[in-house]
């Protein structure tokens, strides 16, 4: 028993060596941290919007493709069951089970069924499974099966005695099991006895399902088993032996046949239609989690994993398989060839083989430790271009066949099939065959350039392209040993990661610029257009160019993924094909890339840590819907608010901050959704692609906008554009009221400015006259002042003239007085004659005359109009003697000239201005003439 248990275990270690070493189909890992949620997932399904509805311990999980959205148990327990049926995803958990329903914002609403129909429940129940049947909806629990009628919500119960595991649909029939007791099913809403064989009593049924018109019925330990007449016959399939001692846990059955079975501890196994097994993906092979708890089949045919630790879609449809070695023992894989059905590796880390086809893993091949640079397939020979040397690869084995360092390539030389021109770190050298072994013949002296990208264009000359240095053309002599001419290429310039390549007898030199054609005529490089399609818009990460002779097809590389030529089907002109993958997939590999045909349209893509294949007939221009999943709006400074999308379409203008989300539900892993959107009314160009599925539109201007949105998955565009419409109401003060009411005031403005002009002008026009009738006054005044100067100038003039004729009148007199007294005093000393004396009396009348007083007054006063009033008013006391000194001093007369005016001698006159100083009561300090001048 121990030795069968030892056989046993060794050979399901080796079984699983085996599948460990084959390709696999694309996993795509979604972990707890990213879902956000508990750990374990109980049942899965999907939408008609190929939306995927997980239960979680957490609550039900939503993804629509750019987003998981958590929606929280309605008790707070762990949600056991989901399934979609129409619009409806029901769900089970502990002591409740329901449905969740969209709402107008875009969310779920959840809808208890079990508390509306008052259905009492078992203490500590927990509904597992969900199954649809026309307008039924059933509902398992470990303890009973609870049949709801969606037509008039009616329920009826189907109770057992022993624990119920799980409940099956086949074709249009509900199938139980009751442990310990046998599989039953439910017709016309009764429970049937199908079989109670003993082998059902002791064992768990994990699936029940049709196969070629027969029930098959799989156990958790014993493997499947057919239902014929009551009774189960095992299936006699291959893997039985593994089946007996794997621990299921559940099955499905797919679209195609096959089986898809979860396990304990062991990941997932897949099954042919026939029971063979395809292959196992464990933890070690790419899974989260080794226990499978749940497992679905979508519409695009993925396979979807509850695990214990996430959630996995497995791409089964998907035209890649991929081979990873994540442990390293391979390495980098840069080159491959297929020889004797037999699949070579090479290696940073060496030389590997397999037989193709099969489940075996890659065997190192001795003597090739190091890098691998080329493996080439010449007239039937496998060349290794290794570090180390060349290498010939026959039956798993080498020959090394020449010592020269660093082989990057080997190409024929047409004109002689005895000799292979090889590029080395050192340049060019040559191989020759001889008696039917090939060895190496010599250097090409000369050019000591490392020839990565060589190509031989005619019987002598040689092209070499170095990503350093450029493209340097080499001139030979008929025995390949020495370069007479080498000369520098320069209609094309250097650049990183360029190649040169053959394809259908075009020479092409590629870097960042384009792809290069070289014409034979001009000896130079021109600009293909056509080839340089293949680097579309900002795309380009290698120069690298793969051209296969065995399809005719010539290969490159981009950050979006590959692009291959193939021959144009109605004309010469090649058509370009484009396959999308993660630049990811390439990573650490740019200017090393490679590709090599497989087998049909497949084709080997090497990566970092493995290869892909990839197959062309499985690639499918699928269609993909885009959906606009939830719309929001908000103020300024305030959270974001889900609108009802049901509802008038617009919103007031402050609340002008607008987000859509949008996705398009595709899991395969190596195609990114990438979105474009558009705003009609603000931005009508379209948006950058971009993988972000969500857009802010923050600060709208008021108006109306349609939102557009589409997406792009592997270059395909989807079959529809999604389109929001909505308006941005004007603010209140742009509101049509608020714009009738600035028309009533601007009226009334008008109004009020045209009468204020009215009257601002009549003003001005009365100010007008007023200031034309002022200054024709002014010009009146203006004209009588002149009048008045003229007057004045005249009357001055008379005064002046006045004034003059009073001073010839006053020295006049004083003349006249000085020479009577001179004649008075002559007569006086010349005799005391009495006739003299009457001479003395008349000279002394004459100078005592009143009529020159009269006379010199009126001309005084004609002359100083009003003096003698004035003083006389101010000094009443004067007497007619102290107005005539008075009026001498006004004309600024000295006591010399006054004398005589008054007839009396000079000492007098200053005994009269003394007097007069008194009476005027004038201080000693002033002057009495200054004072009267001042009058």
């Amino acid at each position: 028993m121990q030795k069968n248990k030892t056989i046993f275990l060794f050979l399901f270690g080796l079984m699983c060596s085996i599948i460990c070493a084959q390709e696999l189909p694309p996993i795509v890992i979604y972990s707890p941290v990213e879902l956000g949620t508990e750990n374990q997932n109980w049942a899965i399904s999907q939408s008609d919007e190929k939306y995927i509805y997980v239960a979680n311990n957490s609550g039900l999980l939503e993804f629509n493709g750019a987003k998981w959205t958590l929606y929280p148990s309605p008790n707070e327990t762990i949600l056991r069951s989901v399934k979609v049926v129409g619009d409806l995803i029901y769900t089970g958990c502990y002591m409740e089970f329901g449905y969740w329903k969209r709402n107008d914002f875009g969310l779920l609403e959840y809808t208890s069924l079990s508390q509306n129909l008052s259905i009492p429940m078992i203490e500590d129940e927990h509904f597992w499974n969900i199954l649809n049947l026309d307008n039924w909806i059933v509902f398992q629990s470990l303890n009973r099966i609870i049949i709801y009628n969606t037509s008039d919500s009616s329920f009826e119960t189907i109770n057992s005695e022993t624990t119920l595991t799980k409940i099956f649909k086949v074709d249009e029939t509900i199938f139980f099991q009751k442990i310990n007791d046998g599989i039953y099913k439910i017709d016309n809403g009764i429970e049937k006895i199908v079989t109670n064989d003993p082998l059902i009593q002791k064992n768990i049924v994990v699936n029940i399902s049709k196969h070629h018109n027969k029930i098959l019925v799989l156990t958790q330990e014993k493997g499947f088993f057919t239902l014929e007449n009551a009774a189960l016959k095992p299936w006699d399939i291959p893997a039985n032996e593994f089946l007996a001692k794997a621990s299921v846990y559940n099955c499905i059955q797919l679209k195609d046949k096959s089986f898809a079975i979860g396990t304990i501890s062991n990941g997932i196994v897949h099954l042919s239609e026939n029971g063979v097994i395809n292959y196992q993906i464990n933890q070690s092979k790419g899974l989260a989690n080794n226990t499978v708890l749940s497992l679905f089949e979508d519409n695009d045919h993925n396979i979807w994993l509850g695990l214990d630790n996430g959630i996995n879609c497995i791409n089964t449809s998907s035209p890649l398989s991929i081979y990873n070695n994540e442990k390293g023992e391979i390495g980098t894989v840069y080159t491959s060839a297929i020889k004797d059905d037999y699949l070579y590796l090479g290696t940073n880390q060496g030389l590997f083989s397999k037989k193709i086809n099969t489940k075996d893993d890659f065997k190192f091949i001795e003597g090739t430790k190091g890098q691998v640079w080329c493996l080439v397939n010449i007239y039937g020979d496998l060349f290794c271009g290794h570090n180390t040397g060349t290498f010939i690869v026959n039956d798993n084995t080498v020959e090394k066949i020449s010592e020269v360092l660093g082989v990057w390539n080997l190409k024929p030389i047409e004109e002689n099939k005895n000799l292979i021109l090889q590029g080395n770190y050192n340049g060019l050298n040559i191989l020759e065959k001889k008696n039917n072994t090939w060895q190496f013949k010599n250097k090409i002296e000369g050019f000591n350039i490392s020839s990565r990208y060589f190509e031989h264009i005619n019987q002598n000359e040689i092209l070499v392209s170095h990503e350093y240095k450029g493209v340097f053309k080499i001139k030979v002599n008929e025995s390949f040993t020495e370069a007479i001419e080498v000369s520098k290429d320069l209609s094309v310039s250097k650049g990183l990661n360029s190649s040169l390549v053959k394809y259908n007898q075009d020479l092409l030199y590629t870097y960042k610029e384009g792809v290069f054609k070289f014409n034979e005529t001009t000896n130079s490089f021109k600009k293909d257009t056509i080839y340089s399609k293949i680097f579309k818009n900002q795309e380009y990460t290698s120069g690298k160019l793969i051209s296969d002779n065995k399809t005719n097809s010539l290969w490159g590389f981009s950050d979006k993924g590959l692009h291959y030529f193939s021959p144009g089907q109605l004309s010469s002109t090649p058509k370009i094909n484009r396959i999308s993958l993660l630049p990811s997939l390439s990573k650490g590999m740019t200017g090393f890339e490679n590709i090599m045909h497989f087998e049909k349209q497949k084709f080997l893509f090497s990566t970092t840590t493995g290869y892909i294949i990839i197959d062309l007939d499985k690639l499918q221009n699928k269609n993909y819907d885009i959906t606009i999943n939830t719309i929001a709006k908000n103020d300024i400074n305030r959270p974001l608010e889900l609108i009802n999308k049901n509802e008038p379409r617009s919103f007031k203008n402050n609340e002008n901050n607008i987000a859509f989300s949008y996705s398009v539900p595709e899991f395969d892993k190596y195609s990114d959704a990438e979105y474009q959107y558009q705003l009609v009314g603000l931005y009508e160009q379209w948006s950058d692609w971009s993988t972000t599925a969500n857009k802010t539109f923050n600060n709208l201007p008021y108006g109306d906008y349609i939102f557009n949105v589409r997406a792009r998955v592997s270059n395909n565009l989807s079959s529809n554009i999604a389109t929001y419409n909505f308006n941005i109401s004007k603010p209140w003060y742009l509101s049509s009221i608020m714009i009738a009411l600035y028309i009533v005031c601007l009226l009334l403005f008008s109004i009020i400015i045209h009468n204020f002009y009215k009257r601002f002008y009549k003003r001005q026009r009365e100010n007008l006259l007023e200031q034309s009738e002022r200054k024709l006054e002014l010009k009146k005044l203006e004209n009588e002042q002149q009048l008045m100067s003229f007057e004045n100038e005249k009357l001055q003039q008379d005064i002046e003239n006045k004034n003059r004729e009073l001073a010839i009148s006053t020295m006049s007199l004083i003349k006249k007085n000085e020479f009577l007294n001179s004649i008075k005093k002559e007569i006086k000393n010349a005799s005391d004659d009495a006739n003299l004396k009457t001479i003395v009396k008349i000279i002394d009348k004459n100078l005592n005359n009143t009529d020159d007083w009269k006379f010199f007054q009126e001309a005084f006063n004609n002359a100083d109009k009003d003096f003698l009033k004035k003083i006389k008013a101010v000094h009443p006391s004067l007497t007619p003697n102290d107005l005539r000194l008075c009026a001498y001093l006004r004309l600024n007369l000295s006591s010399k000239e006054i004398a005589p005016l008054l007839n009396i001698s000079l000492r007098s006159v200053e005994v009269k201005r003394y007097r007069l100083r008194k009476k005027m009561s004038l201080q000693h300090e002033k002057s009495l003439t200054n004072y009267i001048l001042e009058l």
